[in-house]
């Protein structure tokens, strides 16, 4: 337990999908492979970090990703099925580090670290509003 997070070290989530054309590369980018594109799979893994810590957060908080560091190690084709997983293995305040792993039907394809941030929601929103951007000043 740490402070107002119900969570601890060791806490896993899984999550899965079967490729489909949303899935691909080429989703992302155009003359590329017929594969499972790495945003999708960062994003599955993601969604596995999000299902270790979701009973473990205060009511209506989120967590969101600020840091991702993954190696997609083999390509997945269409119809296969990825499953990812994740540990948690840091709880720092509110910051969250994940290990993720995913396997299709085959092998490993891919394996890394998120660090990701419980917040709420309303607040995190509430403070986009007050953003402003600032200008530069131009030297002559």
């Amino acid at each position: 337990m740490d402070g107002i997070l119900r969570v601890k070290v060791g806490d896993k989530g899984v999550a899965q999908l079967v490729v489909g054309d949303e899935h691909l590369a080429g989703r992302f980018m155009e003359n590329t492979v017929e594969a499972l594109s790495t945003p999708s799979l960062i994003n599955l893994m993601n969604v596995a970090c999000v299902e270790a810590v979701k009973g473990g957060l205060p009511e209506g908080w989120v967590t969101v990703s600020t840091q991702v560091d993954v190696k997609h190690l083999a390509a997945t084709p269409k119809g296969m099925t990825v499953t990812a997983s994740a540990t948690l293995v840091s709880v720092e305040g509110l910051r969250l580090t994940f290990q993720v792993e995913a396997y299709d039907e085959v092998e490993k394809v891919g394996e890394g670290f998120i660090v990701r941030f419980a917040l709420d929601p309303v607040k995190f929103n509430e403070s986009l509003k007050r953003r402003k951007p600032v200008k530069a000043s131009v030297a002559d």
